[in-house]
């Protein structure tokens, strides 16, 4: 098959997957546009909204439309660590022996959901570290592969903060992008009436295997992003660091940490899914900067000025793309 047909049909089936979940899911299409864009460039995600707004019917959906394994982590306080990766229990054979055997833990799947990951201690968050970094557990000395493909979409609240642990900025990182779920509008609380209050119910219909998502999570390394387009993105994230050259006025007066490398990866993976649905085999600048706002927000950290005065990252990110020329020759506007 050519580049060219791979392409076309990459295209094709993630309209298909974005029409199909639509049937189910109300709104929130760049929600649903940003976690396909995670599930393909082979990353997490953070999903940030308040408790009823579809967050856990999203994934739910996503496993169905896709044949793929889905397991569902409620995380509480009392939450530890061998909830979820599994652990060795002694069981006898039929000649009477004793052996230990492993018993894997819901992250042995392809899509988890961690629900209010905030919720559970340091101690429990930690143990998914290596699942979502290395796509491996440890237990018992010993190392257990996990499926492939895998995806993560943690949920936290925003508000209801009491009794919670924030999640530290290690495990922040390892999320490709984090998604704000906003409110429904008037006309979509209308359509989730139609659809929740009567008696039909919507069979969906499956779009793609865990096979045909490998296949195009490898299409998407082989978009070009050409160099000037690569260097466009380093220095955007170089911008975010109040040391930098580049900084902002807002970066070198109200952020405390910028974003790490795995931004810049993250843009470039996302830029990377986003030409693609586009039909092109090549990142533009707008790819790029569309794919900011979600690859670093929860990447950027502010100081406690920041944090007093309520500013927000995307205000942040917002200057930068401003600031920050596409080209090295050109000259950046205030």
């Amino acid at each position: 098959m050519t580049a060219e047909a791979k392409v076309r049909a990459f295209q094709e089936e993630v309209k298909k997957l974005e029409a199909e979940i639509g049937r189910r899911i109300v709104g929130h299409k760049e929600v649903v546009r940003g976690v396909l864009t995670a599930l393909f460039a082979g990353g997490h995600v953070l999903l940030e909204g308040v408790p009823g707004l579809g967050k856990t019917l999203l994934v739910r959906t996503l496993g169905e439309v896709l044949q793929m394994q889905f397991n569902r982590i409620q995380f509480t306080p009392d939450l530890m660590p061998a909830d979820i990766v599994g652990t060795n229990l002694v069981m006898q054979n039929p000649d009477g022996t004793r052996v230990f055997q492993f018993q894997k833990g819901p992250v042995f799947t392809q899509i988890l959901l961690a629900d209010e990951i905030n919720r559970a201690t340091p101690k429990t968050q930690s143990a998914m570290l290596e699942a979502m970094q290395e796509r491996r557990v440890s237990a018992g000395g010993k190392t257990h592969v996990l499926d492939t493909p895998f995806l993560v979409l943690a949920t936290q609240n925003p508000i209801e903060m009491e009794g919670t642990y924030p999640l530290p900025e290690a495990q922040l990182d390892r999320f490709l992008v984090k998604l704000i779920v906003e409110f429904s509008s008037v006309e979509d609380l209308r359509v989730i009436l139609d659809r929740t209050t009567d008696a039909t119910v919507t069979d969906l219909r499956h779009v793609m295997n865990a096979e045909r998502v490998i296949e195009h999570q490898n299409l998407v390394r082989e978009v070009i992003v050409a160099p000037h387009v690569k260097d466009y993105i380093a220095r955007l994230v170089w911008a975010t660091h109040p040391e930098s050259d580049g900084a902002t006025g807002l970066v070198k007066k109200y952020v405390r940490f910028g974003s790490s490398p795995r931004g810049a990866q993250a843009m470039a993976l996302s830029s990377k899914v986003a030409a693609l649905i586009d039909g092109r085999y090549n990142v533009g600048f707008d790819d790029v900067a569309a794919a900011a706002y979600p690859a670093l927000r929860h990447r950027i950290l502010l100081n406690f000025e920041g944090d007093a005065e309520g500013l927000r990252t995307e205000r942040v990110i917002e200057e930068v793309l401003e600031q920050v020329p596409r080209k090295v020759e050109e000259k950046a506007t205030a």
